[in-house]
Formats: structure tokens, sequence, C-alpha cells
């Protein structure tokens, strides 16, 4: 995507706060395509045993042109590989001494990965693996130590932080919600608890700095209870300092009991924060992928619940038919977004094989409003501040848009050309030279038809 401009506002038309009406069109999800390389990668080594819900965190590090990937395995933990097809229907029962790590893989391409020998931590008697970090010996109960290992682990690369001892963070659960720091992403420090935050932790536990909060915001999980059962929430802290968190308070909950919140992990673009939740329907056992956006991190809107934003697929046994929990932190390129995800083959309480794998979409596609044959009309909210506009949509080959400029009273300062192609951040060229600045309060108007926006921007 091409990058974002000091002088430049992005909106995406997913935030009904800038749409003033529409006319016979419709919001609908961006189109997501999964890569024809699915699964990127499995379960193939010895200490892999179960991936279950991965709790992937992909970045592309353009110091070092190179892709990293955290993930959470159980190394401990009683593996369908070699099972029958019918033995895995069987009900599935995880053993006492069940323990989670943090695995490390890397990438060239985001495609092809590699998972490093690194040295660091034993397993069987060797430390010929990928493993980074098995976590803190705690007490069970009264008679029995075991290794529980670092639970749900967030990470990313903080761009704000000065201390290079610091510049790697994650967010985790070690025995309690807990913080932990890395200079290289490789070797970290102790996990630090964070009592303070009240938190059950037991999720894909995710942070990011916020400059216009001005702290870093960590989402994790509680549990309610309703008449019915226990209930899975997504639950919200901040921190100044990344070690001292206020207590957690619940953000979203499911819309009903059937249909629980797993994991949401979240990230900023074109000035909102957006969330991809991992629904856990406890009527089938399978977990899919929905959106979510907010302005402030603690008001989260559902973009058309019920409707996965990544789908299983159909068949049973298929890589991503059981479960889809997405990774931490999409990368962002120039002709696409890129969004890792943690599959598995299997029903979430059941026997099942984990991969990573990936999806894509167009540069801001994550949803957008539609039109077919008919004319459809936008009309935003007095939202610009500039004299140059640009749009990115997608445009069938028998459909058009033309862009108005309205002052205040909604009269026509200007119509751009017909656009008859799908385009991204594509300057609007007016049919009559104008000064944007002439209008009042401007909105922009899209007429359209065959085709789907998704944003536009103001440059000033």
């Amino acid at each position: 995507m091409k990058s974002e401009l000091p002088n430049e506002q992005r909106y995406l038309l997913l935030d009904n706060r800038i749409i003033e009406d529409t006319e016979k069109t419709k919001l609908t999800l961006g189109i997501v395509e999964k890569h024809g390389s699915n699964p990127l990668f499995g379960e193939d080594k010895p200490w892999e045993a179960r991936f279950d819900n991965l709790y992937a965190n992909v970045i592309y590090d353009k110091e070092e042109n190179l892709y990293k990937c955290w993930y959470s395995p159980f190394i401990v933990d009683n593996s369908a590989l070699g099972m029958s097809l019918e033995e895995r229907r069987e009900k599935y029962w995880a053993p006492k001494n069940r323990e989670m790590a943090l695995c490390y893989a890397t990438s060239a391409d985001g495609i092809v990965w590699e998972k490093p020998e690194l040295g660091i931590v034993e397993f069987e008697g060797t430390t010929a693996n990928n493993i980074l970090w098995r976590g803190e010996v705690w007490r069970e109960d009264e008679t029995e130590k075991v290794w529980r290992g670092p639970h749900g682990t967030g990470v990313f690369k903080d761009a704000h932080e000065s201390d290079p001892n610091r510049r790697y963070k994650a967010l985790l659960k070690s025995n309690i919600l807990s913080i932990a720091y890395s200079k290289d992403g490789i070797h970290w420090a102790p996990a630090i608890a964070c009592p303070e935050a009240d938190s059950a932790g037991d999720t894909h536990n995710n942070a990011l700095w916020s400059d216009d909060i001005g702290k870093y915001v960590g989402i994790t999980r509680q549990w309610g209870k309703t008449s019915e059962k226990h209930v899975r929430q997504v639950a919200r802290t901040s921190s100044q300092d990344f070690e001292n968190w206020e207590k957690t308070e619940i953000v979203l909950e499911g819309l009903d009991t059937s249909k629980q919140l797993y994991s949401m992990p979240i990230f900023q673009h074109a000035g909102l924060y957006l969330g991809i939740i991992a629904i856990h329907d406890q009527d089938t056992d399978r977990v899919w992928a929905e959106l979510t956006w907010s302005p402030d991190t603690k008001k989260w809107h559902r973009v058309l619940p019920g409707i996965p934003f990544i789908a299983n697929e159909g068949n049973e046994f298929d890589y991503d038919w059981g479960c889809i929990y997405t990774a931490a932190n999409p990368v962002f390129l120039e002709d696409e977004i890129r969004i890792f995800y943690g599959a598995s083959d299997g029903l979430h309480t059941g026997w099942r094989n984990g991969f990573l794998c990936l999806a894509t979409i167009r540069p801001d596609g994550f949803a957008g409003y539609s039109a077919d044959k008919e004319l459809a009309l936008i009309t935003t909210t007095p939202v610009l501040n500039g004299d140059q506009f640009k749009v990115s949509a997608d445009v069938q080959q028998d459909g058009e848009l033309i862009v108005r400029l309205l002052n205040d009273d909604r009269t026509i300062v200007c119509e751009s050309q017909v656009i008859t192609q799908s385009v991204t951040d594509e300057p609007i060229i007016w049919q009559t030279k104008t000064d944007a600045h002439d209008s009042k309060n401007g909105r922009l108007q899209f007429i359209f038809r065959n085709a789907t926006i998704y944003s536009f921007c103001s440059q000033y």
C-alpha cells in the first residue's frame, strides 16, 4: 500500500461515523483470498505436539528484511499425528503435564518459513530447536510441580521504546497476566507479573502503543457468569510504562452464550483500531474470524456480526475446517494486506492438526459499500480538510464511479471524471478546476454501480 503521508487523512467507509446517508447500497465484507501455498507450516518438529490455537504474532521487520513469527504450541501434549480419521472423531483428552511454549520462525518472503535451531532451551535432552521460552515451574497443587509455560504470548516490536533492551515486548499469561522484554525478540528476560490487571489472561494476549491515547493498550480476556454458563469476554487494560497496568474492563461480549469471543488481536489503521475476533461456536465446536473496529479501543463495533471475515473450509478435516485464529499484526504491503492465521483441521475440543496459514485482502479492503447494476449513492459527513482527494474501490468491467464535492447545503461544487476500473488511492480528477477550500464543511458524494468502495483520503 502506498504510504500514508503526514498531511493525509485516510477514512475507511466501514466507519459509520463518516457516513451521512446511503441509497441502494449496503456494507459488505471485503474479499479474502486464502494463499495457494496454505498451509505454510505445521506440526513438523518433535516438540510441536499440538498447535491448538497457535496464537501467532507476525511482523515484517524492515530493518532486517525479514518476516518473523512468534507462536505458542503445546510442546507436551497428546498429538493427533498418525491417528486415523475415525480415531480423531473420538474424544480428545489433555495430559496432566500439558505444557505451552513460545517458538520462533522466520521467512524471507512470508511464504516459505524456517524454524532455526536456536540453542536456547532444552527439550528432551537437546537445545537444537526453535523454542524461545518454556516458562517457569509453578506448583499446581500441594503434591506436584508441573511445567505450564508461557500462555497466549503476544509479541510486538515497539518503535516507541527508547531502551534497546526493551525493543521487543510480550504480554502473556505466566501463571497470571505478565509482561516481558527482549532486545532481539529471541532472548527474553524473566516475566514480570502484573497482578493489578486482574485478568484471566488465558487467550491470545496482545498489546500496542497508541500515540493518540498516549498509553500501551492490552487486549486480554475475562470470564463472565450467566445463569447458564461461564462465558468468554474481551477485556482491555492500559499502561503508561508497560509494567503497571490498569484493572481490566470488559469491552466486548458475545451476542449470546452460544457464540463466545475467544480472542481478539487488534491493530491500528486509517485512524481506527481494528480487531479480528475468534468466534467459538459452542454448538458446533468450530471457530471462525469476524471483523470489528473501534475509535478508542474501548467501544467496539462489530462489522456484520455472524458473517465470517475469514471463513472455515467446508470439508471435514481440511486444513482450516475446524478453527481459525488470526495472528497479531497484519502486514501491510504496497498491493495487499497479509493476514496470517493459525488454523486447525479438527474441532476446538477435539483431536486436530494445526498450521500457520495466510489470507490476503486488497489495500483497505476490510469492508466496503457495494452496489449492483442499479446506481447507488453514499454521502459523507463534513469530514473534508483539504483540496486533494483519493479513492480506493473495486469497479467491475461494466461498472462506474463518480465523485462529487458538495457544499454544506449539499449543492454540487464539482464532479469527477468517471472511474471505470479498480483503483487504489487514485487521485480524484475533477471535470472543472476547483479549490476544495471554497467548499464550506465539504462532503464527498459517491455515485456508483457494479462497484465496491472501501476508502478515501483527504490531503491538505
